[in-house]
């Protein structure tokens, strides 16, 4: 297999922000009447916690959005467009399951800030895989 490295992985993130940023502003707009949130609304001066429904609304959508097209179709649209994929560690289309454990398990792989332990472990990994692949038992190959 063709594992995908940092670059497409992370040209495929980045493409997944841009289409939930093209979701998220507009909405906000809409609903809000601001294109960016105030500090007193969310309350963001006091601390790192988002209280806001709408905000944790589009955080739910992000996660269902990586767990669903992932655990049904294996690639995200940015995925899909970079020409990467996510497999089960035998090559086979992962499961919901592991879309579940892979993107959940995207927490740790955050830590301790930027991703840095998701970094590491696909720069140093033969197979390119973050925890939470390794934890799924999946990894993202290049599309044949």
């Amino acid at each position: 297999m063709n594992y995908a490295g940092l670059g497409r992985r992370f040209i495929a993130l980045f493409i997944d922000f841009i289409v939930f940023n093209i979701l998220f502003f507009p909405m906000t707009r809409l609903v809000k009447g601001v294109w960016i949130m105030s500090n007193e609304e969310h309350l963001w001066d006091q601390g790192w916690f988002i209280t806001d429904p709408m905000c944790l609304t589009f955080l739910a959508v992000m996660v269902l959005y990586f767990i669903l097209l992932e655990g049904i179709f294996g690639a995200t649209i940015g995925k899909k467009l970079t020409g990467i994929k996510v497999v089960q560690a035998n090559g086979q289309k992962p499961n919901m399951k592991q879309a579940i454990i892979r993107n959940i398990l995207r927490i740790v792989d955050a830590l301790p800030v930027l991703n840095i332990l998701g970094v590491a472990l696909i720069a140093t990994s033969p197979e390119k895989a973050r925890f939470g692949d390794r934890v799924a038992g999946t990894r993202v190959i290049v599309s044949a």
